[in-house]
């Protein structure tokens, strides 16, 4: 029997499938082709292309499979960047910024209920209160 959906490791496609789910959300794609998420023109998911910030520490090398998504508070990203261990991370170049990353290659380390709580958080930081009450009401969540 296979494991219910909720405690199943996290893939990539899930974060593409979770944030097309919110409502209201838009997809737009960037210069290399990497997708943007939006709600009410606000990006609260985007897959980056290689920047010089993040880059394995190793072999200087740029990761080319980062994903940003918001966060409601700097407290928000602290929690979830904190124990080194998890696959959230940041760098300096978003230092003050409501945002984490995490390696699109270590999306495994993640259960699919972990990273559904966190794309949905990334919706709601970003989308306009009307828009996030409605969808905690529909949810049972208020």
């Amino acid at each position: 029997m296979p494991a219910p959906r909720k405690s199943r490791r996290a893939r990539v496609e899930d974060v593409h499938d979770l944030a097309l789910a919110m409502p209201h959300v838009t997809v737009e794609h960037g210069r290399q082709g990497n997708a943007v998420y939006a709600v009410g023109g606000k990006s609260f998911v985007f897959f980056r292309t290689a920047r010089p910030d993040a880059f394995d520490p190793e072999t200087g090398e740029r990761y080319t499979d980062v994903i940003v998504m918001w966060v409601a508070s700097e407290e928000d990203k602290k929690s979830l960047i904190a124990d080194a261990s998890t696959p959230f991370f940041t760098t300096p170049h978003f230092d003050g910024h409501p945002s984490v990353l995490l390696r699109g290659s270590r999306t495994g380390e993640l259960s699919y209920g972990e990273l559904s709580e966190v794309v949905q958080d990334a919706w709601l930081s970003r989308a306009s209160p009307t828009r996030a009450r409605a969808w905690l009401k529909a949810n049972g969540l208020s």
